[in-house]
């Protein structure tokens, strides 16, 4: 899975079988998902012909889902537990109908390990309790807005990993986690408690006490992590795990598996590598791997 956003879009791609609860939604196998800002008070005749303009714009197939909002990508919060990624943008100022205030909540769960069909119709309950658990954290009566939509999507394989994704399942204690927190973070944010210039990137860590981290660039307490005057905007490798022995291997954790270490791969944190994959957001590992010769 690999993704990259700009002012008014985040596209999410690779090889997923999907739900989307959102325009044109349904059950299939698609290669990319995107969520866009619109402009407020937007009331397109034909939303999945909007969509589908978008997706011919970035020379992208069909076979896509897409949900659109009026908040800002500004304050998307992009989580990432273990094997599950969720993508929030967030607003709830439709419970109380003002057309000049921006609303909906827009959920995308991504799975790198596969989930059955019931699996992935499941998270869609996970992923709904947590929002509402969320929501009556921060003393809100209601249980959504008139236009949330979400999206789950894990890659294929013939025999899937997961069959079940409730509360009490490795993966829907993930999920759980993981949107309970992101649209706390994706109010917060929305609404003006918290401010960020950019999308917000958390990351769930099993060091010390199991903790959510949210990683910023300015003020990072452990710049220079590898060299002076590195490159730290892909911190975290969109390409991980990328399984290039010629960038990392395999270590043991702290739990005694086998995980994928890269801490000796300074492959994004060269100039060169990481503005070729600014400005070319769907490029391959092989590409930019040419780029620090």
């Amino acid at each position: 899975m690999r993704y990259h956003y700009n002012k008014n879009t985040v596209y999410i791609r690779g090889k997923f079988r999907a739900a989307s609860t959102g325009v044109d939604g349904g059950l299939r196998t698609i290669s990319t998902i995107l969520n866009r800002t619109v402009p407020i008070g937007f009331n397109h005749a034909d939303p999945s012909g909007y969509i589908r303009k978008l997706l011919v714009q970035k020379v992208y197939g069909t076979d896509a889902f897409g949900l659109l909002t009026a908040v800002c990508m500004q304050h998307l919060c992009v989580l990432q537990y273990d094997y599950i990624t969720v993508f929030v943008t967030a607003g709830v100022s439709n419970q109380n109908p003002d057309p000049a205030r921006q609303h909906t909540i827009n959920i995308i769960v991504t799975s790198d390990e596969s989930l059955s069909d019931a699996a992935t119709l499941e998270t869609i309950m996970t992923t709904t309790e947590a929002k509402i658990h969320a929501l009556r954290n921060l003393g809100r009566d209601f249980t959504g807005t008139t236009s949330d939509a979400v999206v789950v999507a894990a890659v294929p394989e013939d025999v899937p990993r997961h069959t079940c994704a409730g509360t009490l399942t490795e993966t829907g204690r993930r999920v759980y986690d993981a949107v309970l927190t992101g649209v706390a973070a994706a109010l917060d944010r929305h609404e003006g408690r918290i401010s960020r210039t950019q999308p917000s990137y958390f990351i769930y860590s099993h060091y010390g006490e199991n903790h959510w981290v949210e990683w910023q660039k300015n003020g990072c307490p452990y710049y220079p992590c590898h060299f002076k005057d590195q490159v730290c905007d892909f911190c975290y490798c969109p390409f991980y795990p990328c399984y290039d022995t010629e960038l990392g291997e395999f270590a043991t954790s702290s739990s005694g598996g086998k995980v994928w270490a890269c801490t000796s791969c300074l492959l994004l944190h060269k100039l060169e590598a990481t503005a070729y994959l600014k400005a070319h957001p769907d490029a391959t590992l092989e590409e930019l791997k040419q780029q620090r010769m």
